[in-house]
């Protein structure tokens, strides 16, 4: 992206740190609570908390900004801002002045998102390439006259096959995959290059009984092989018809989503910052936000150390 308010990768690295927390249905429950979960989060040592957008909960740019106010180092990212939400403009004003109030604090995750999402809000998903292309376009269309942040901003895609990869590359400081195995996380890298931000979203499920956590996995998991974006994406590493079926495979679930004891869990997130990740945000599922914050306190140790 041009001009000075923009972060290249270097910058996106050195603000995120290694390890981060994905946290999607902190969206869902009410700021008392939230605000809680995002200061025991900053207190535990991980670098950025990133949250998501769905048209059923809050409007993201709103949600970090609260999220920013209530805590003093924690990074914060939207994992992601959906484009169809608000137009390019709009998107760009937000972060900025989100960035101007908590300098170095806040990445812009963005995305296409699903077509089901998409049409809920009355938007045609027909090419969502040449949309975020017209979108990274818009950004730059209207010069910004507010207030240069202090540090420049990182603004990452949601990209898991290589047109939208090769597009991370070329326009932002880098990608944020989700819902990946460590070997897109390779094949994330090699289509990137070095220089850009890889910051993959990683579920865990700190549980050591297979029966126990495959099912929690499940739980998670069904949601997204229902959307074809990733469903496509695991097809192209090599998984089947059978693996995606229903709720998943063994073989699926467990390359995806990790589950063991706190010293297998991060063996496993380990594996994808060998794959070329610089930031892995990990996200307990199957469970409430409480149960992924009492998870997280028992991995943070052990991710962390």
């Amino acid at each position: 992206m041009s001009g000075d308010v923009w972060a290249d990768g270097a910058t996106a690295k050195a603000q995120l740190g290694r390890v981060g927390v994905w946290l999607g249905p902190l969206g869902q429950v009410a700021w008392a609570d939230a605000r809680g979960v995002a200061q025991r989060i900053e207190e535990l040592g991980y670098g950025a908390l990133w949250i998501s957008e769905t048209p059923s909960a809050k409007e993201a740019f709103a949600h970090a900004g609260l999220l920013l106010g209530a805590t003093e180092r924690l990074s914060v990212g939207t994992g992601i801002a959906n484009i169809w939400a608000r137009d390019a403009t709009a998107m760009r004003n937000a972060a900025l002045a989100l960035a101007d109030a908590h300098p170095g604090r806040f990445t812009a995750g963005i995305g296409v998102s699903h077509r089901p999402a998409v049409a809920m809000r009355g938007h045609d998903y027909a090419k969502p390439l040449t949309a975020m292309r017209a979108y990274l376009d818009g950004i730059d269309a209207t010069p910004w006259a507010g207030p240069v942040p202090a540090e420049p901003v990182p603004l990452v895609l949601a990209a898991l096959r290589p047109r939208m990869l090769e597009l991370a590359r070329d326009r932002t400081a880098g990608a944020h995959p989700y819902f990946v195995p460590a070997e897109h996380t390779a094949r994330a890298r090699a289509a990137l290059g070095g220089e850009p931000l890889l910051a993959p979203e990683v579920a865990v499920v700190l549980e050591a009984d297979p029966s126990v956590a495959r099912a929690r996995a499940r739980r998670y998991a069904k949601l997204y092989l229902a959307l074809p974006n990733y469903t496509n994406n695991l097809r192209d590493l090599g998984y089947t018809d059978e693996d995606l079926a229903g709720d998943g495979s063994d073989r699926l679930i467990d390359a995806v989503i990790p589950w063991g004891d706190e010293a297998t869990i991060a063996r496993r997130v380990a594996e994808h910052h060998e794959a070329g990740a610089d930031h892995v945000c990990v996200q307990p599922v199957g469970t409430d936000v409480a149960g992924a914050l009492r998870e997280l306190e028992r991995l943070a140790p052990a991710l962390l150390g």
